[in-house]
């Protein structure tokens, strides 16, 4: 309790160092006319409000150098220093269409809305982006928990919000689901080194607004993809580091061509050792786009993707192997005719996706706005592994005679495919004025993939071919959803919302699964999910808001394999405060949500490293986020959040010693009961920063039974992010270096793991549960630095 209280007193420190603030104040106009309802904000921060009915805003602010941005379907963004009140008119008329932003307005909200959200820029993105995935840069945001199976945030790596894995995380590329559509999870190694190439992203957390794909139960993530630049330039990135991590990246922009046409694009390459033992990376990715823009039409259309090559690490490792040889990775190990433990070269994972998307939004009026989006997804790879002494005939091999021998097991090298399509068209109609936004949209998908083994190598083969399978099987799955939401101002301080949606999902399956088990699944669910909000303005400085939100999502198809087939049920309940006072704005948030059918992870894992569900009954989490930031004074700012929650399963009951047991109530595995994150930035200049990052994450059990086998300890770690900017040098419009030196009081932790138990008779002939736990280790002290050049 002790530990709590001080965070809380930590997270609220210095908000009494209020400086002297000033208003910044004006009109906003389209050729001498009054424009309401224009949003105007500054960047980086939560300072925002929306022109009245005569066009007039006011912001206060406290003294300093900011960018604000004022937008109505197009935008207009001004560099102002502020040291007295100022008056700041705007004339729209000419402003640049923001057209790539409409792209997903259908899927985000708004400063004042009443939904829970934290807003990541381009300009923070850049600060950090050394070639870890989208994941690690998250992780300094409210309620977030990230993880690495290689130890050092290259490689796979996963996200965790409000306890909830990442399957249950809604993630979408400009509206696009990115979700894998059986196993609902996100495989961000599969887009290496995607941040470079994204504008901003919007992390809502709880069931948050309508979006599409599989509903979000624990956040949803909304990518905007690199917006057009009307100006020519180029871009040359390396870093290196630790592990013998090296990252190079090369992008270019054409600038605006004949008034009309831009085009743009990145190669990357990655490759890295890895902190686990052989656990490497070499991933490969690009991105083109090109966009279209003449009055008030609008067209992007961009192909993306990536191929991964990655040993795996998902083995992890127990207790007493960590104590002695935290980098051991069993993966591959195997023992050759001369009985000396090996090995095998490539036990890896080589997946290839590619993404083909084309937006086309058209501006009709002032108020109203159209949005087609098409995209195929491509995906196709496996996993290799070699096999000890596997069953012939399991691998349709069959019993080999050798004079009058009969050999039935043999050493064999297989790859199990997955081979994927991915078909979605989505449209959106947008109205907006001074009193209302509403947005109405239409999804269909379409998914369709096969499941296949074959053996590569045998020992002994018989009569088999190289790549014969041993099993086949394809799942289908179609999903339509319909949805409408509003927001409307009531008056200058209270204004309300709401979302209805309709979803409406059919799977089917047929043939074998790897472990060859026919697997026959045609079901259908259809879902409907309500929700609202309201807003209240009480002052300048505070508003409130509360919300409700439903979301029923479908299983994924290993729970099929595991003979679920109910959905499962959230209602989450959202009451906010948002404080905004000169130079600080502090958010302070209550949730409440309760679950029915919950699928939570048992701690253990599949033979593919893939978390096992299982269905929880009735539980709930219930928690106070806060997050801030702060200028402390001209030299430094501080953003720190807190989560404090508890999170609970309701009268769980699991099979123990050969009786199934009622436990109570117990903690919902991988829920920590606190999560605080601060960035203490010093910023002498507007060219140069130090930024410590710290993060700490409670203790957690990783099973439902509340077994100390399964505690997974708490862990602080400290990163230093250093960022400095030379404008103007010789040759280049710039050079940015930046430096990142993680975990740098060399802290020996682990963010993830896993756990397992089950009965077996013991000598006595009675029946007892043997438990076990595995862990994840990431890498000590380590760092990155990179240089980035401008043209």
């Amino acid at each position: 309790m002790k530990t709590k209280l001080f965070l809380l007193c930590a997270i609220l420190w210095g908000w009494q160092s209020f400086s002297q603030t000033y208003t910044v104040e004006g009109k906003v106009t389209d050729n001498g006319k009054s424009l309401p309802g224009v949003s105007v904000f500054t960047k980086a921060s939560n300072l925002g409000t929306v022109t009245d009915e005569n066009g007039h805003y006011e912001l206060e602010v406290s003294p300093g150098t900011y960018t604000f941005v004022f937008t109505f379907g197009n935008r207009r963004e001004f560099k102002v220093s502020v040291d007295s009140d100022q008056t700041l008119n705007v004339d729209m008329s000419n402003a640049e269409e923001a057209l790539d932003e409409v792209l997903v307005q259908a899927f985000r909200v708004n400063a004042d809305s009443p939904i829970t959200h934290s807003n990541f820029s381009k300009e923070e993105i850049e600060e950090r982006n050394l070639g870890q995935d989208i994941p690690v840069l998250l992780n300094v945001l409210p309620s977030v928990v990230s993880t690495t199976d290689a130890g050092n945030g290259i490689g796979y790596t996963s996200i965790r919000v409000r306890g909830s894995d990442a399957s249950r995380v809604n993630v979408t590329l400009n509206g696009i689901p990115y979700n894998d559509q059986e196993s609902q999870g996100t495989f961000w190694v599969n887009l290496p080194d995607f941040a470079s190439s994204t504008e901003n992203l919007q992390l809502q957390r709880g069931v948050g607004t309508s979006t599409n794909g599989s509903g979000a139960f624990g956040a949803s993530l909304n990518i905007l993809t690199e917006a057009k630049n009307d100006e020519p330039s180029a871009e040359l990135s390396n870093s290196f580091g630790s592990f013998n991590t090296r990252r190079h990246t090369v992008e270019f922009g054409t600038g605006l061509l004949e008034d009309k046409f831009t085009f743009s694009g990145r190669l990357s390459q990655i490759k890295s050792d890895g902190y686990i033992d052989r656990a490497f990376s070499d991933l490969k990715s690009y991105f083109l786009q090109g966009t279209f823009k003449y009055g008030g039409t609008f067209i992007k259309a961009l192909s993306f993707g990536g191929n991964n090559i990655t040993y795996q690490a998902w083995y992890g490792v127990d207790r007493e192997t960590l104590a002695t040889d935290r980098t051991f990775n069993p993966s591959g190990i195997y023992t050759d005719e001369n009985g000396t433990t090996q090995f095998y070269a490539n036990e890896v994972d080589n997946y290839k996706q590619n993404h083909y998307q084309l937006h086309w939004n058209q501006r009709l009026n002032q108020n109203w706005s159209t949005n087609l989006s098409l995209n195929y997804t491509y995906g196709r790879g496996y996993f290799e592994q070699y096999k000890e002494e596997a069953d012939l005939v399991f691998h349709d091999i069959g019993a080999v005679s050798i004079g009058n021998e009969t050999i039935e097991n043999s050493d064999l090298i297989r790859r199990r495919w997955l081979d994927n399509d991915y078909y979605v068209v989505n449209g959106t109609l947008n109205y907006s004025d001074s009193q209302f936004d509403f947005t109405s949209g239409l999804f269909y998908s379409y998914y369709t993939n096969d499941h296949f083994g074959e053996v590569i190598w045998s020992r002994f083969a018989g009569d088999s071919e190289i790549r014969d399978n041993y099993y086949f099987g394809n799942g289908t799955k179609k999903e339509f959803t319909a949805f409408s939401k509003v927001t409307w101002r009531l008056n200058d301080e209270l204004s309300v919302f709401g979302d209805v949606q309709g979803r409406f999902v059919n799977y089917e399956t047929s043939g074998l699964t790897s472990d060859k088990v026919n697997l026959l699944v045609d079901e259908n669910y259809n879902f409907f999910n309500p929700k609202a909000g309201m807003t209240y303005q009480l002052n300048e400085e505070n508003q409130l808001y509360g919300s409700y939100g439903k979301a029923q999502r479908e299983p994924r198809r290993r729970d099929f394999e595991n003979g679920i087939t109910n959905p499962e049920i959230l209602d989450d309940f959202e009451l906010g405060w948002r404080l905004a006072l000169g130079n600080s704005t502090i958010n302070t948030n209550l949730y409440y949500m309760y679950y029915k059918d919950q699928m939570v992870l048992t701690g253990a894992l599949d033979d593919v490293g893939a978390p096992i569900r299982e269905t929880s009954g009735e539980s709930y989490r219930v928690g106070l986020e806060i997050d801030a930031d702060i200028k402390i004074s001209s030299l430094f700012s501080t953003r720190p959040n807190l989560t404090l929650s508890r999170n609970k399963n309701i009268d769980f009951k699991a099979n123990l010693d050969g009786e199934i047991r009622n436990l109570g109530n117990t903690n919902i595995s991988f829920s920590p009961e606190i999560i605080a994150a601060n960035q203490l930035i010093f910023h002498p200049s507007e060219a140069f920063q130090v930024n410590l990052i710290s993060k700490y994450v409670g203790e957690q059990y990783m099973g439902n039974i509340d077994s100390e086998v399964s505690l997974l300890d708490s862990f602080f770690t400290n990163d230093i992010n250093i960022v400095y900017e030379w404008k103007n040098p010789p040759l280049f419009k710039s050079v940015m270096f930046s430096g990142l030196i993680n975990n740098v009081f060399d802290v020996k932790y682990e963010s993830n793991g896993y756990f397992y138990f089950f009965d077996m008779q013991n000598q006595a002939g009675q029946t007892e549960t043997i438990e076990g736990a595995g862990f994840y280790p990431q890498a000590g002290i380590n760092f990155l630095a990179g240089v980035t050049f401008k043209f």
